[in-house]
C-alpha cells in the first residue's frame, strides 16, 4: 500500500498546485474520474484536465488528505478535508457547483501503479 499511498500523496500535491500534467501522469490513459461538480465521471486524461480546467476557472478547491487505508476489494480509500474559495481565496458562501467546504472520501483503484478509477463517497 505503501507506494499507492505516495502515488496519491503526490496527486494531491500537485492537484493543489494546479500542476495538471503532473497528477494526469499518475493516471492510466483509460481512468474514469468522479466528476464532483456535475456528477457521473469523466473518462480519459484529457476529459480531467478539461474538467479540471473548467472547475478552476470558477473556484479554487484544496485537498488535504488525513488518512489512508485499503478497503476489502483493494482500493485505497483516503478520507480528505476538502474546502472551496472563490478565485480571490475568500471562503465560498454555500454550496457552488457541488462542492463545498467537508470531508469526503476517495475511493482509488489501481492498475500497474497507476489510478485507474477515482470515486467520491460523502464521509458518514
Amino acid at each position: 500500500m505503501d507506494d499507492h499511498v505516495k502515488v496519491l500523496e503526490r496527486i494531491y500535491d500537485r492537484f493543489n498546485a494546479r500542476d495538471i500534467d503532473g497528477v494526469l501522469t499518475a493516471l492510466t490513459d483509460d481512468v474514469a474520474w468522479a466528476n464532483g461538480m456535475d456528477g457521473g465521471h469523466v473518462n480519459g486524461r484529457e476529459a480531467v484536465r478539461e474538467y479540471w480546467t473548467r472547475q478552476w476557472a470558477m473556484v479554487s478547491p484544496h485537498v488535504e488528505p488525513v488518512g489512508f487505508h485499503r478497503a476489502a476489494d483493494g482500493a485505497i480509500m483516503a478520507e480528505v478535508r476538502q474546502s472551496v474559495r472563490d478565485l480571490e481565496g475568500k471562503p465560498m458562501q454555500g454550496q457552488t457547483h457541488g462542492l463545498k467546504d467537508k470531508t469526503v472520501g476517495h475511493i482509488f483503484r489501481f492498475r500497474e501503479g497507476k489510478v485507474t478509477r477515482f470515486d467520491i463517497q460523502d464521509a458518514a
